[in-house]
């Protein structure tokens, strides 16, 4: 379901990759640079015969019932950059810009495919440091063979989490997939039109007894404008309370469920499979990153759903001022743009994000991609 101010200077539509065919053109007129685009003319609402990622469209498997998770000890590898003297050498001569001065980046000039173990764990504290990255130029790293993704840049930061409920290349179920298309939506997640914004800011399924940390998401195809992510610093939003306010903050704990986005795909949607029972999961409202040593606010409004102790009405009163506060917070937020080749590393820890909708298939085309969710530490303050 899931990119921090919007990070190209110029309009999408103008971009071209050197050596590449003209691109497509939508019926509203835009081209498409995106490496997948078909022959000319033909800018389809769905994915086209010989569509180069066909192998990684989402597949249902109803017949795959995964047990429930166990606890396992993570260790952050950003810890081990903390001792080095130069915590950010993985970056060499690569052009990085701030996209705000404490929250959000992008980089170019590093090829993520070819970081070694200690380029990983200085780049697992960078991500933890600014919250969200967006790298260009890493087509490499989208091309590679989907085992090296998973087992040799995955793991490297935490156990692989297979999503419950969403679809999944057949033959890797760790890969979260983003997809959305023009096809009637009898199996697919459609946008609702019956709400004024298509908006939903949340961190990945925080209803895990451990839920994720470092995350990695990449685009195969995407419509040539629209379809930007947009991030938040939960940190910042935290520090921006009063202090009084978040001692309180700090005393309290919240359910975060899973059972409604079970409910979902058992109605039939995105497939109705649901491969792993739903769970329920107390987690605090303030938590203390593990590297960082900053304390983050961890609520979002997809998945939380009450606090402990506290009278409906009052749980509800603070969680409605905490979800305002997050969504109004434009100058705690970045918004990230896909362009050919970006990949997309964010904390999850310290981070909610959104999908904007502004898009239409069926008029600039469909919207493919993958997410790399490795799950981090219990949250704990």
């Amino acid at each position: 379901m899931s990119s921090a101010t919007t990070t190209l200077e110029q309009p999408l539509s103008t971009l071209r990759l050197s050596g590449a065919p003209a691109p497509a053109l939508s019926p509203s007129g835009s081209a498409s640079p995106w490496p997948t685009a078909p022959p000319a003319g033909v800018f389809p609402g769905a994915p086209y015969p010989g569509y180069k990622y066909e192998k990684f469209l989402p597949y249902y498997d109803a017949t795959l019932q995964l047990p429930p998770l166990e606890p396992f000890t993570h260790v952050d590898p950003g810890l081990a950059a903390l001792e080095d003297a130069e915590p950010r050498a993985f970056l060499g001569g690569a052009e990085e810009k701030r996209l705000t001065p404490d929250f959000g980046s992008e980089v170019s000039g590093v090829q993520l495919r070819q970081l070694d173990a200690k380029g990983k764990s200085q780049l697992a504290l960078y991500v933890a440091q600014r919250g969200v990255v967006v790298f260009r130029g890493q087509q490499d790293f989208i091309d590679a063979d989907p085992n090296w993704q998973l087992h040799e840049w995955g793991a490297t930061f935490g156990r692989l989490h297979i999503h419950p409920t969403s679809g999944q290349p057949k033959h890797h179920p760790e890969l979260h997939l983003v997809y959305r298309d023009a096809k009637p939506k009898d199996t697919f997640l459609a946008y609702d039109s019956e709400k004024l914004s298509l908006t939903q800011w949340h961190s990945d399924v925080t209803y895990e007894e451990q839920p994720p940390g470092l995350t990695t998401l990449f685009l195969y195809h995407s419509p040539p404008t629209g379809g930007d992510t947009a991030y938040v610093s939960q940190v910042e939003a935290y520090n921006r309370l009063s202090p009084s306010f978040r001692s309180y903050l700090e005393t309290l704990s919240a359910v975060h469920s899973g059972f409604e986005q079970a409910a979902y795909s058992r109605a039939g949607n995105r497939g109705g499979v649901v491969k792993r029972a739903p769970i329920e999961t107390v987690h605090p409202l303030v938590r203390r990153h593990p590297v960082t040593g900053k304390k983050a606010l961890f609520v979002n409004k997809q998945f939380t759903r009450r606090i402990v102790g506290l009278k409906t009405e009052e749980s509800e009163a603070i969680l409605n001022l905490i979800y305002t506060h997050l969504a109004m917070g434009h100058d705690f937020q970045v918004r990230a743009g896909w362009e050919p080749g970006t990949v997309v590393l964010w904390d999850n820890r310290v981070t909610a994000h959104t999908a904007i909708g502004d898009y239409r298939p069926e008029l600039e085309g469909f919207r493919h991609g993958a997410r790399i969710t490795p799950q981090a530490e219990r949250p704990s303050l």
